[in-house]
């Protein structure tokens, strides 16, 4: 191993300790895994830094550097959302901007749906109606705004626009169901429309960048079809029908050793063997059903929140389910939600935040799962939280908190 490729590995390490710039973390795969985490972690009780009020939303926190990013909505004196960054060791307000929206009868219609996407000093953030901005990540100044349903012919879903920006090289890409194109990519330093691809409304799941066969492929999940495009041009690659009950494409597939995961609530999982087309490997309409939460995988198991069961535990190249937690993870009910990371991915440990606003640290092993701590750090809530070194910064639909875990 070269010096230089260590010390990019080591700087690479640190960066995906330190910071959470973007859904789901550096990697938008759930990865955390900071660096000295004390033996007694899980009897380390959280310790508070700050609170600040905010507003209504889904939106998960995002930081970097010495900044943390969220989004809400207001509705007086007049309605607008908002995108909010704080300095993440006061929590000081830094800056806020915020544009006028109108949610009319959008259900749910609490808030923003997205993750801020902190890239290169700029702010990448869209919101539930389908406007798109990019700010100054330091001082929170509009660079370019565009509303994609006024000028792309962008469809509003039943519940929002919820996929959050992706950025790919020079581009910042958009699932927003366009006019003849369900992913919009635009040149991300000034919002020119670059290219459109796909056939599908929007969904709700944020696309993602897979490496299959020395071929990098963009999945975005539709409402109809799961959709495999070009990321440098948009073109169609493949599509493969799966056409969803009231278009609940949410929970973002999981792509490992040449399959490509994707469950949702009222149709169960399908697993796709990957190549020139995609073919079903296995499927499981009734056992297997995700939501929200995007799952977790190592060494050929894959760990995924069900609807009805809690947490399964299931082998990814054959379905096999090896185990079920039984909802004691987070609570049992029609729309079950936890936000599921790795924490030390070594040594199987894993860190979740539940709908009841509660983090708990668990091993996650083929043969079973343990809880090892509990911890009530907010209120009720679907957002994602940003996991940063050995913090915490969570968000409900009054407050964002941050904590020190040890």
């Amino acid at each position: 191993m070269t010096k230089f490729f260590a010390a990019f590995l080591i700087s690479s390490v640190a960066f995906a300790a330190e910071d959470w710039p973007r859904w789901r973390g550096p990697n938008s795969d759930g990865r955390w895994n900071p660096q000295d985490i004390p033996a007694d972690f899980a009897r380390k009780e959280p310790v508070r830094l700050w609170k600040k009020d905010i507003s209504a939303g889904f939106g998960g926190v995002t930081k970097s550097g010495n900044r943390v990013y969220v989004m809400d909505r207001l509705k007086t004196p007049r309605e607008v959302e908002r995108i909010l960054c704080f300095d993440a060791e006061s929590g000081r307000e830094i800056w806020q901007q915020s544009w006028d929206v109108s949610y009319g009868g959008m259900d749910y219609a609490t808030g923003p749906r997205s993750s801020v996407n902190i890239t290169d000093g700029r702010a990448y953030a869209l919101g539930a109606t389908g406007v798109a901005l990019c700010l100054d990540a330091e001082t929170g100044q509009v660079i370019w705004q565009v509303d994609t349903v006024k000028t792309f012919g962008a469809k509003i879903p039943t519940w929002g626009f919820a996929a959050s920006p992706v950025i790919d090289d020079t581009r910042v890409l958009l699932h927003v169901g366009a006019k003849a194109g369900s992913v919009i990519a635009l040149e991300k330093s000034t919002g020119k429309e670059l290219w459109r691809g796909g056939p599908d409304p929007a969904g709700y799941c944020t696309p993602e960048i897979i490496q299959h066969a020395s071929t990098r492929q963009l999945i975005a999940w539709g409402p109809e079809n799961i959709q495999s495009l070009d990321p440098d041009s948009g073109r169609v690659n493949w599509l493969y029908p799966y056409k969803i009950t009231y278009g609940v494409s949410i929970a973002q597939p999981l792509y490992h050793d040449g399959i490509l995961l994707i469950s949702g609530y009222w149709h169960g999982a399908k697993a796709l063997q990957l190549g020139k087309s995609p073919s079903l490997l296995w499927e499981n309409q009734k056992d297997i059903c995700g939501l929200m939460s995007a799952p977790l995988f190592k060494d050929g198991v894959v760990y995924m929140l069900d609807k009805t069961r809690g947490l399964r535990a299931f082998e990814l190249k054959t379905g096999k389910i090896l185990w079920s937690d039984d909802n004691k993870l987070t609570p049992k009910n029609s729309n079950p939600q936890m936000s599921l990371v790795w924490m030390q991915e070594s040594s199987n440990l894993a860190a979740l935040l539940n709908a009841d606003g509660e983090l708990v640290y668990v091993t996650l092993k083929p043969d079973k799962r343990e809880e090892l701590g509990r911890w009530q750090i907010i209120g009720k809530t679907w957002a994602h939280p940003a996991f940063a070194g050995n913090r915490i910064f969570a968000r409900s639909d009054k407050e964002l908190s941050a904590w020190q875990l040890w």
